[in-house]
């Protein structure tokens, strides 16, 4: 369970998005430019992952640091993103 009340706030905020249009909306003003570089490429280690992909592969083909790489596979061997396909 998440204690964090800013973090609970924000997932209260995400939730409420209805359409990809409010969710863009939302993304562009919320996030610095940097930040919506690096977090789609965190989901395309996750994808990537996922599909079986060594962690080096990823790294070169996104061009990222394999402590990155690294990270998403931790979080993925604790059971997170059940979601993401």
């Amino acid at each position: 369970m998440i204690r964090d009340k800013k973090l609970r706030d924000l997932i209260d905020q995400l939730l409420k998005i209805k359409t990809q249009e409010e969710m863009e909306d939302f993304l562009l003003g919320i996030l610095t430019p940097k930040e919506r570089e690096e977090i789609p490429v965190r989901l395309q280690i996750v994808k990537m992952l996922r599909n079986g992909i060594t962690q080096h592969e990823i790294a070169e083909s996104l061009g990222v640091g394999i402590a990155t790489v690294t990270r998403g596979s931790r979080e993925l061997h604790k059971g997170r993103f059940k979601v993401v396909n």
